[in-house]
């Protein structure tokens, strides 16, 4: 993945945003490393960290919105917009874990 893909801001979703569009079927993509996924997870969210995301985001629904998840949001501007570039409908989740918290939403331990 190239420095460009973190210098176009991809369409976003707030966290309150976000938990909305999960209850109505879209699914958590969570790019984060793996001893994060380790420490703490959106429950139903699919693990595929930023590095593996162009090799594997074919294993990747195309029928339903992506939302793009990491701990402050940076990286998964990133990822929403190489997904956006492979022809997914995809939106990032500003602020994260962070924010994802702060709105109440559901976390499970690693």
């Amino acid at each position: 993945m190239s420095i460009r893909h973190y210098l176009y801001r991809a369409p976003s979703l707030t966290a309150t945003e976000a938990i909305d569009a999960v209850r109505a079927g879209a699914l958590i993509v969570d790019v984060r490393r793996r001893f994060e996924w380790n420490r703490t997870r959106i429950p139903g969210a699919v693990h595929l960290p930023l590095e593996q995301l162009t090799d594997k985001c074919a294993e990747l629904p195309d029928d339903r919105l992506l939302i793009t998840f990491c701990t402050g949001g940076l990286r998964s501007y990133g990822a929403a917009n190489l997904l956006l570039e492979y022809g997914f409908e995809a939106k990032n989740m500003s602020g994260g874990l962070i924010d994802w918290r702060a709105a109440g939403g559901s976390l499970e331990p690693g």
